[in-house]
Protein backbone atom coordinates (compact mmCIF):
# COMPACT_ATOMS: atom_id res chain seq x y z
CA UNK A 1 0.00 0.00 0.00
CA UNK A 2 0.87 3.40 -1.04
CA UNK A 3 1.86 5.28 2.35
CA UNK A 4 2.16 8.77 1.71
CA UNK A 5 -0.65 11.08 -0.37
CA UNK A 6 -1.34 14.41 -1.24
CA UNK A 7 -4.68 14.84 -2.80
CA UNK A 8 -4.25 18.17 -5.15
CA UNK A 9 -7.34 19.97 -6.53
CA UNK A 10 -7.18 23.39 -8.73
CA UNK A 11 -10.33 25.63 -7.71
CA UNK A 12 -12.25 27.61 -10.09
CA UNK A 13 -15.94 29.32 -9.31
CA UNK A 14 -16.94 26.40 -7.81
CA UNK A 15 -17.46 25.50 -3.62
CA UNK A 16 -15.52 22.22 -3.59
CA UNK A 17 -15.92 22.11 0.12
CA UNK A 18 -18.24 18.62 0.02
CA UNK A 19 -15.49 17.08 -1.96
CA UNK A 20 -12.82 17.94 0.48
CA UNK A 21 -15.41 16.90 3.52
CA UNK A 22 -15.39 13.44 1.80
CA UNK A 23 -11.66 13.55 1.28
CA UNK A 24 -11.20 14.25 4.79
CA UNK A 25 -13.36 11.89 6.06
CA UNK A 26 -11.71 8.80 4.28
CA UNK A 27 -8.45 10.14 4.79
CA UNK A 28 -9.54 9.78 8.69
CA UNK A 29 -10.49 6.17 8.40
CA UNK A 30 -7.07 5.43 7.02
CA UNK A 31 -5.35 6.94 9.42
CA UNK A 32 -4.57 3.69 11.12
CA UNK A 33 -2.73 2.45 8.69
CA UNK A 34 -0.06 5.04 8.93
CA UNK A 35 -0.78 6.70 5.71
CA UNK A 36 0.56 10.59 5.59
CA UNK A 37 -1.58 12.36 3.75
CA UNK A 38 -2.97 16.20 2.75
CA UNK A 39 -5.59 17.74 1.18
CA UNK A 40 -4.50 21.15 -1.38
CA UNK A 41 -7.26 22.95 -2.55
CA UNK A 42 -5.68 26.16 -5.00
CA UNK A 43 -7.49 28.51 -6.18
CA UNK A 44 -7.22 29.51 -9.84
CA UNK A 45 -8.31 33.19 -9.99
CA UNK A 46 -11.37 32.48 -9.05
CA UNK A 47 -13.50 35.64 -9.15
CA UNK A 48 -17.04 33.98 -7.38
CA UNK A 49 -17.26 35.54 -3.81
CA UNK A 50 -20.00 33.19 -2.82
CA UNK A 51 -17.32 30.20 -3.88
CA UNK A 52 -14.85 32.07 -2.20
CA UNK A 53 -16.14 32.29 1.18
CA UNK A 54 -17.29 28.67 1.23
CA UNK A 55 -13.55 27.33 0.00
CA UNK A 56 -11.74 29.84 2.77
CA UNK A 57 -12.91 27.51 5.24
CA UNK A 58 -11.05 24.64 4.16
CA UNK A 59 -7.88 26.44 5.44
CA UNK A 60 -9.20 25.39 9.22
CA UNK A 61 -9.68 21.83 8.06
CA UNK A 62 -7.73 18.99 9.72
CA UNK A 63 -5.20 17.77 7.04
CA UNK A 64 -6.19 20.35 4.19
CA UNK A 65 -4.25 23.59 2.87
CA UNK A 66 -6.03 26.19 1.17
CA UNK A 67 -4.32 28.55 -1.33
CA UNK A 68 -5.57 31.79 -2.87
CA UNK A 69 -4.06 32.73 -6.40
CA UNK A 70 -5.35 35.72 -7.41
CA UNK A 71 -4.88 35.53 -11.24
CA UNK A 72 -5.93 32.65 -13.42
CA UNK A 73 -2.98 30.80 -14.91
CA UNK A 74 -4.58 28.08 -16.83
CA UNK A 75 -5.18 24.58 -15.83
CA UNK A 76 -1.38 23.05 -16.79
CA UNK A 77 0.14 26.09 -14.78
CA UNK A 78 -1.95 25.58 -11.72
CA UNK A 79 -1.64 21.44 -11.64
CA UNK A 80 2.54 22.41 -11.93
CA UNK A 81 1.95 24.97 -8.59
CA UNK A 82 -0.03 22.51 -6.65
CA UNK A 83 3.06 19.35 -8.16
CA UNK A 84 5.94 21.50 -6.58
CA UNK A 85 3.37 22.80 -3.63
CA UNK A 86 3.30 19.05 -2.03
CA UNK A 87 4.25 17.47 0.60
CA UNK A 88 4.38 13.51 -0.41
CA UNK A 89 5.48 11.17 -2.84
CA UNK A 90 2.11 10.43 -4.69
CA UNK A 91 -0.19 13.11 -5.87
CA UNK A 92 -3.63 12.51 -6.78
CA UNK A 93 -5.25 14.97 -8.64
CA UNK A 94 -8.67 16.11 -8.79
CA UNK A 95 -11.32 18.60 -10.81
CA UNK A 96 -13.14 20.08 -8.28
CA UNK A 97 -16.79 19.70 -9.63
CA UNK A 98 -16.50 16.30 -9.54
CA UNK A 99 -18.33 13.62 -6.95
CA UNK A 100 -17.03 10.81 -5.13
CA UNK A 101 -18.13 7.80 -6.21
CA UNK A 102 -17.80 6.18 -2.65
CA UNK A 103 -15.75 5.64 0.49
CA UNK A 104 -13.86 3.21 -0.53
CA UNK A 105 -12.43 6.07 -3.19
CA UNK A 106 -8.86 7.10 -1.58
CA UNK A 107 -7.91 3.54 -0.44
CA UNK A 108 -8.71 2.17 -3.78
CA UNK A 109 -5.64 4.18 -5.23
CA UNK A 110 -3.35 3.95 -2.66
CA UNK A 111 -3.86 -0.26 -2.96
CA UNK A 112 -3.38 0.40 -6.59
CA UNK A 113 0.17 -1.63 -8.19
CA UNK A 114 0.93 1.35 -10.71
CA UNK A 115 4.02 2.22 -10.45
CA UNK A 116 3.94 6.02 -11.85
CA UNK A 117 0.77 6.61 -13.00
CA UNK A 118 -2.68 5.56 -12.28
CA UNK A 119 -6.07 6.62 -13.73
CA UNK A 120 -9.14 6.11 -12.26
CA UNK A 121 -11.60 7.30 -15.13
CA UNK A 122 -14.58 9.15 -14.44
CA UNK A 123 -18.57 8.48 -14.70
CA UNK A 124 -21.97 10.36 -14.91
CA UNK A 125 -24.24 9.94 -12.03
CA UNK A 126 -27.64 9.21 -14.21
CA UNK A 127 -30.48 12.41 -14.14
CA UNK A 128 -33.23 11.94 -16.49
CA UNK A 129 -34.24 15.22 -16.44
CA UNK A 130 -30.89 16.50 -18.19
CA UNK A 131 -31.13 13.92 -21.21
CA UNK A 132 -31.49 15.62 -24.17
CA UNK A 133 -31.81 19.48 -22.27
CA UNK A 134 -28.08 19.78 -21.48
CA UNK A 135 -25.69 19.33 -23.71
CA UNK A 136 -23.11 18.38 -21.68
CA UNK A 137 -24.84 15.71 -19.44
CA UNK A 138 -26.13 14.29 -22.97
CA UNK A 139 -22.85 14.13 -24.77
CA UNK A 140 -21.25 12.59 -21.67
CA UNK A 141 -23.83 10.24 -21.01
CA UNK A 142 -23.69 8.84 -24.68
CA UNK A 143 -19.47 8.78 -24.37
CA UNK A 144 -19.46 6.76 -21.11
CA UNK A 145 -18.29 3.23 -22.66
CA UNK A 146 -15.54 4.96 -24.02
CA UNK A 147 -14.49 5.84 -20.48
CA UNK A 148 -15.04 2.25 -19.54
CA UNK A 149 -11.82 0.50 -17.55
CA UNK A 150 -11.68 -2.00 -20.29
CA UNK A 151 -11.83 1.00 -23.57
CA UNK A 152 -9.54 2.74 -21.30
CA UNK A 153 -6.74 -0.09 -21.16
CA UNK A 154 -6.83 -0.66 -25.04
CA UNK A 155 -5.63 2.86 -25.76
CA UNK A 156 -3.89 3.70 -22.32
CA UNK A 157 -2.10 6.90 -23.47
CA UNK A 158 -5.40 8.55 -25.84
CA UNK A 159 -7.53 7.75 -23.25
CA UNK A 160 -5.73 9.70 -20.33
CA UNK A 161 -7.52 12.63 -19.00
CA UNK A 162 -6.40 14.78 -15.53
CA UNK A 163 -9.81 14.93 -14.06
CA UNK A 164 -8.99 11.65 -11.38
CA UNK A 165 -5.43 10.46 -11.99
CA UNK A 166 -2.38 9.75 -9.38
CA UNK A 167 0.92 10.34 -10.04
CA UNK A 168 4.37 9.98 -8.67
CA UNK A 169 6.23 12.99 -7.65
CA UNK A 170 9.18 12.52 -9.65
CA UNK A 171 7.26 12.02 -12.91
CA UNK A 172 5.29 15.38 -12.75
CA UNK A 173 9.56 17.08 -11.66
CA UNK A 174 10.59 14.75 -14.61
CA UNK A 175 7.23 15.53 -17.11
CA UNK A 176 5.21 18.62 -15.67
CA UNK A 177 2.58 20.16 -17.89
CA UNK A 178 3.10 22.30 -20.67
CA UNK A 179 2.44 25.85 -19.19
CA UNK A 180 2.02 27.14 -23.15
CA UNK A 181 -1.64 25.93 -22.58
CA UNK A 182 -3.17 28.89 -21.23
CA UNK A 183 -6.69 28.12 -22.49
CA UNK A 184 -9.29 25.67 -21.98
CA UNK A 185 -8.69 21.85 -23.41
CA UNK A 186 -6.06 19.02 -24.53
CA UNK A 187 -3.14 19.92 -21.60
CA UNK A 188 -3.81 16.58 -20.24
CA UNK A 189 -4.01 15.08 -23.54
CA UNK A 190 -0.22 16.12 -24.27
CA UNK A 191 0.24 15.17 -20.96
CA UNK A 192 -0.37 11.52 -21.90
CA UNK A 193 1.24 11.39 -25.50
CA UNK A 194 4.74 12.51 -23.30
CA UNK A 195 4.03 9.15 -20.79
CA UNK A 196 4.10 7.21 -23.93
CA UNK A 197 7.24 9.11 -25.92
CA UNK A 198 9.08 8.25 -22.27
CA UNK A 199 8.23 5.20 -22.06
CA UNK A 200 6.22 5.55 -19.06
CA UNK A 201 3.40 2.85 -18.05
CA UNK A 202 -0.01 4.14 -17.20
CA UNK A 203 -2.19 1.63 -15.08
CA UNK A 204 -6.12 2.38 -15.75
CA UNK A 205 -8.10 1.34 -12.94
CA UNK A 206 -12.14 1.20 -12.23
CA UNK A 207 -12.24 4.09 -9.63
CA UNK A 208 -14.27 6.79 -11.21
CA UNK A 209 -15.12 10.34 -10.32
CA UNK A 210 -18.67 11.36 -10.91
CA UNK A 211 -20.00 13.84 -12.88
CA UNK A 212 -23.04 15.34 -11.39
CA UNK A 213 -22.46 18.97 -11.59
CA UNK A 214 -23.27 20.44 -15.61
CA UNK A 215 -22.63 23.83 -16.82
CA UNK A 216 -25.40 25.73 -18.96
CA UNK A 217 -25.49 24.52 -22.38
CA UNK A 218 -23.84 28.02 -23.79
CA UNK A 219 -20.62 27.86 -21.30
CA UNK A 220 -20.46 24.38 -22.43
CA UNK A 221 -20.64 25.47 -26.02
CA UNK A 222 -18.06 28.12 -25.41
CA UNK A 223 -15.89 25.84 -23.41
CA UNK A 224 -16.06 23.29 -26.80
CA UNK A 225 -15.25 26.38 -29.08
CA UNK A 226 -11.84 27.49 -26.53
CA UNK A 227 -10.94 24.15 -26.71
CA UNK A 228 -11.16 24.08 -30.71
CA UNK A 229 -9.18 27.23 -30.50
CA UNK A 230 -6.14 25.65 -28.56
CA UNK A 231 -6.74 22.02 -30.80
CA UNK A 232 -5.85 24.48 -33.51
CA UNK A 233 -3.12 26.38 -31.92
CA UNK A 234 -1.28 23.13 -30.81
CA UNK A 235 -1.93 20.70 -33.76
CA UNK A 236 1.34 19.82 -34.57
CA UNK A 237 2.18 18.74 -31.04
CA UNK A 238 -1.44 17.07 -30.54
CA UNK A 239 -1.54 14.86 -34.60
CA UNK A 240 -2.50 11.33 -34.03
CA UNK A 241 -4.08 12.10 -30.52
CA UNK A 242 -7.20 13.82 -31.55
CA UNK A 243 -10.12 12.17 -33.76
CA UNK A 244 -11.29 15.60 -35.10
CA UNK A 245 -7.59 16.08 -36.38
CA UNK A 246 -7.34 13.14 -38.29
CA UNK A 247 -10.82 13.56 -39.57
CA UNK A 248 -9.82 16.60 -41.12
CA UNK A 249 -6.49 15.36 -41.96
CA UNK A 250 -8.62 13.07 -43.90
CA UNK A 251 -9.98 15.62 -46.03
CA UNK A 252 -7.68 15.91 -49.19
CA UNK A 253 -9.57 17.78 -51.38
CA UNK A 254 -9.68 21.26 -51.21
CA UNK A 255 -12.87 22.38 -52.15
CA UNK A 256 -14.69 19.63 -49.41
CA UNK A 257 -13.00 22.32 -47.05
CA UNK A 258 -13.96 24.75 -48.53
CA UNK A 259 -18.19 23.19 -48.65
CA UNK A 260 -17.50 22.96 -44.97
CA UNK A 261 -15.92 26.50 -44.09
CA UNK A 262 -18.90 28.20 -46.00
CA UNK A 263 -21.75 25.77 -44.28
CA UNK A 264 -20.24 27.05 -41.18
CA UNK A 265 -19.77 30.30 -42.07
CA UNK A 266 -23.96 30.33 -43.29
CA UNK A 267 -25.65 27.92 -41.17
CA UNK A 268 -22.93 27.60 -37.89
CA UNK A 269 -25.05 30.88 -35.91
CA UNK A 270 -28.15 28.49 -35.99
CA UNK A 271 -26.95 25.67 -35.11
CA UNK A 272 -25.08 27.11 -32.11
CA UNK A 273 -28.58 28.39 -31.24
CA UNK A 274 -29.72 25.20 -31.39
CA UNK A 275 -27.08 23.88 -28.97
CA UNK A 276 -27.72 26.81 -26.69
CA UNK A 277 -31.45 26.34 -26.64
CA UNK A 278 -32.97 23.77 -24.69
CA UNK A 279 -33.55 20.70 -26.74
CA UNK A 280 -29.61 20.23 -28.33
CA UNK A 281 -28.66 17.07 -30.33
CA UNK A 282 -25.32 15.66 -30.83
CA UNK A 283 -25.42 15.03 -34.54
CA UNK A 284 -25.54 18.74 -34.35
CA UNK A 285 -22.99 19.43 -31.98
CA UNK A 286 -20.36 17.12 -33.98
CA UNK A 287 -21.22 19.11 -36.84
CA UNK A 288 -20.91 22.49 -35.44
CA UNK A 289 -17.03 21.48 -34.00
CA UNK A 290 -15.99 20.36 -37.61
CA UNK A 291 -17.34 23.56 -38.88
CA UNK A 292 -16.10 25.86 -36.17
CA UNK A 293 -12.54 24.09 -36.59
CA UNK A 294 -12.29 24.35 -40.34
CA UNK A 295 -13.47 27.77 -39.79
CA UNK A 296 -9.94 28.30 -38.01
CA UNK A 297 -7.78 26.76 -40.63
CA UNK A 298 -8.29 29.03 -44.22
CA UNK A 299 -5.09 29.26 -44.71
CA UNK A 300 -3.87 25.49 -44.37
Amino acid sequence: MKKELSILIPAYNYDCTQLVQGLCRQLSEMASFGIKAEVIVAEDGTTDDVALTANAAIAQWEHCRYIRRSENVGRATIRNFLAKSALYEWLLFLDCDMELPDDMFVRRYLESSGKTVVDGGFGVTENKALEGRNLRYTYEWHAQDRHSVEQRRKNPYRSFRTTNFLVSRQIMTDIPFDERFHHYGYEDVLFGKKLKQEGIAIEHIDNPMMLSNVESNDIFVAKTEESLRTLYSFRNDLRGYSKLLTFVSGIHIKPVKSAIRLWHKLLGPIERRHLCGGHPTLKVFNIYKTGYYLSLTNND
